[in-house]
């Protein structure tokens, strides 16, 4: 769920600096030597000679809360969080610097960006966690899993390194599948219910939300693979052709796809009742 604007965005920007990157530009081919700015002591120190064992990125971060939570679980892993929502990037700057973690930046960004912002081969994972889905076809290339994000990422992945999928989203994860397929991945391991198959993992408070609303979390790992010598569409682009045609059916209506849902099955029900009368059904 995306944050509201929030109001003194300046102010929180200024209050947080040292979770924040203006300039991830300048940074590229040499996020493993990333220091905190000094402007804030809220979060500690870092040495100067410093250096990360690795650098991940979790594209699309949102309200950061799952970014900041590996950074305190590996504190010698840097852990970029990327959103192109400000208001999500000022909150999830406060959380890093409430919780003290200095090893977690976030950055101002749009998907597309990425390769300005790495070199090949800098980061070891991308983590993409519950990304909207774009139910519509004619937004399917921005879905994040599209197979030409996909093919983007694999040049920044060091060797061994992976991407990190998870989603409540039953029609995005077929989707995707497909996705990861034609551009050349290796699927290392999968679920359609993280929470079940993994009950030490720690849930966030929004897996938590989705899942008292009958959610099931979705995930897999993937890996590039021998790279393809074509990378040709064959997935419906739809995120309806992936639903039930039973709409009733549904324990679950992801979230993003509830006005998509409503939509479905009005046009169903009013397609129902005129082929109805046109038989003279009372």
């Amino acid at each position: 769920m995306r944050a509201r604007k929030l109001k003194n965005l300046d102010e929180r920007f200024e209050m947080y600096a040292s979770a924040l990157e203006e300039d991830p530009y300048a940074w590229r081919a040499s996020w493993q030597s990333w220091q905190p700015s000094p402007q804030n002591a809220l979060r500690g120190s870092v040495s100067p000679a410093k250096r990360w064992n690795e650098v991940r990125l979790d594209l699309g971060s949102g309200k950061g809360e799952s970014t900041v939570r590996n950074a305190l679980k590996w504190p010698d892993i840097l852990f970029i969080g990327i959103d192109n929502i400000e208001s999500c990037v000022a909150l999830s700057a406060q959380k890093a610097v409430e919780a003290g973690a200095v090893n977690v930046v976030f950055v101002c960004a749009d998907a597309f960006d990425i390769l300005d912002i790495f070199a090949p081969g800098e980061l070891s994972c991308i983590y993409l966690s519950f990304p909207s889905p774009f139910p519509k076809k004619k937004h399917a290339e921005k879905r994040l899993t599209h197979f030409e994000h996909l093919s983007r990422y694999r040049s920044l992945l060091a060797d061994g390194g992976c991407i990190r999928f998870t989603t409540d989203s039953v029609p995005l994860f077929e989707f995707s599948l497909i996705q990861f397929e034609i551009a050349g991945y290796e699927v290392r391991w999968l679920t359609r219910d993280l929470a079940e198959e993994h009950p030490e993992r720690i849930l966030t408070g929004y897996e938590k939300r989705l899942i008292d609303k009958g959610a099931k979390i979705h995930a897999l790992e993937a890996a590039p693979a021998e790279e393809p010598t074509e990378m040709v569409q064959r997935a419906p682009l739809s995120l309806v052709e992936y639903l039930p045609e039973d709409l009733s059916t549904l324990d679950y209506v992801p979230y993003g796809m509830e006005d998509t849902v409503y939509n479905m099955s009005n046009r169903r029900a009013n397609a129902k009742r005129r082929e109805e009368r046109g038989r003279g059904v009372q």
